[in-house]
């Protein structure tokens, strides 16, 4: 009886395997090519937004961690590659086209109106739609987080900056006097000044909480160390264990996957929303602690190296609540993975054993 089907013999499958290669290499090269030339046309239409954006990063110490922010998007972009390689969802060329046209029609009209705001944020529209139009929205969701961190690093304009920094002056200001008035210490305040009398002295002194005792850097800062955080540190599914023969594990292990992409996503707003008050908060201790100790050492120690290093001091502070509270959220995310589960995995997995008349 003749066999259905000859195997291959090495001669025939190595042209097999080079023109699978070729195509492969002709791909990636295809790939490489389309990416240079619309990196190449982005940095062209938009040189001079790059450029000043630089400058802000490099002048402005309230986005000065813009200038770390091109390093986390490249490696998160390498750390990514297989993913976005092997990416084959379908373009949205229309959509894409009306995101690229949205972006050149907010660039013009920053441009026209000497509105870097506008400017700035039709790149990161840009980026989008050009993700979109030749990969579709799901590349739009693998470059969320680059293009979020690229937002944050983007200066928000004056007004809407000093609309939101002078109320957390007055804020920080209310809690320093309520700190010093517990402490029996003299105080009285103005909007954002505060008139205390150092020990020692026959003058009343004033401490005025202006805007970089506001807290907005280190809001600025923390929000984007919280995005970095939360997507270094998301939860990931257990790969191994889906190639278990057993077919109620191996279920059980599939079903996961939609309990840690809604954990993931909650766990990254938690960390995101709760970056801003522990910002707030810490930035308010800083400045009691400033009060409680100008009258007792004088109101130099607001000024100089003390400034500084208490500045860093609460950061690393309000880091680590951050980090905290990520690790409360991990046992918390745990826990209810362990519950929801736990009924359904078998005995050789929940740890029963079968009894004496079971096995009867």
């Amino acid at each position: 009886m003749a066999a259905s089907h000859q195997k291959l013999r090495p001669a025939e499958i190595a042209p097999r395997e080079r023109t699978h290669r070729n195509g492969m290499s002709a791909t990636f090269r295809r790939n490489l090519y389309q990416t240079i030339a619309i990196a190449a046309a982005l940095l062209v239409v938009y040189s001079s937004v790059l450029a000043k954006l630089g400058r802000d990063w490099w002048n402005d110490e309230n986005y000065s961690h813009g200038l770390l922010i091109p390093f986390v998007i490249g490696f998160i972009l390498w750390q990514e590659r297989k993913r976005l390689g092997q990416d084959q969802s379908r373009p949205a060329v229309w959509w894409g086209a009306i995101g690229v046209g949205f972006a050149l029609l907010a660039l013009w009209a920053g441009t026209a109106g000497a509105e870097l705001f506008v400017q700035r944020i039709s790149l990161v529209v840009m980026l989008a739609g050009v993700a979109i139009y030749f990969s579709g929205f799901r590349m739009l969701r693998l470059v969320a987080v680059p293009l979020s961190l690229l937002v944050l690093s983007i200066p928000i304009p004056q007004i809407v900056f000093n609309r939101i920094a002078f109320p957390l002056q007055l804020f920080a200001s209310r809690c320093a006097v309520a700190a010093m008035s517990a402490l029996d210490i003299p105080v009285l305040r103005q909007g954002n000044v505060i008139e205390l009398m150092p020990l020692g002295s026959s003058v009343p002194k004033k401490l005025a909480v202006v805007e970089a005792c506001s807290g907005i850097r280190s809001l600025m800062t923390l929000l984007t160390l919280a995005v970095v955080y939360a997507y270094f540190t998301k939860p990931k599914g257990d790969a191994g264990n889906k190639s278990n023969d057993n077919d109620a594990t191996r279920t059980t292990f599939q079903d996961r996957g939609p309990f840690l992409k809604r954990f993931t996503f909650w766990r990254s707003l938690i960390l995101i929303v709760a970056a801003i008050p522990i910002a707030i908060l810490t930035n308010a201790l800083r400045v009691s602690g400033t009060g409680v100790l100008a009258h007792y050492y004088g109101t130099r120690v607001a000024d100089g190296f003390f400034h500084s290093f208490s500045g860093w001091v609460i950061y690393v502070a309000a880091a680590g609540l951050l980090f905290a509270t990520g690790f409360a959220l991990d046992r918390i995310g745990g826990r209810l993975k362990v519950r929801k589960f736990r009924g359904r995995l078998p005995s050789a997995w929940s740890g029963s054993s079968p009894t004496l008349n079971e096995t009867n």
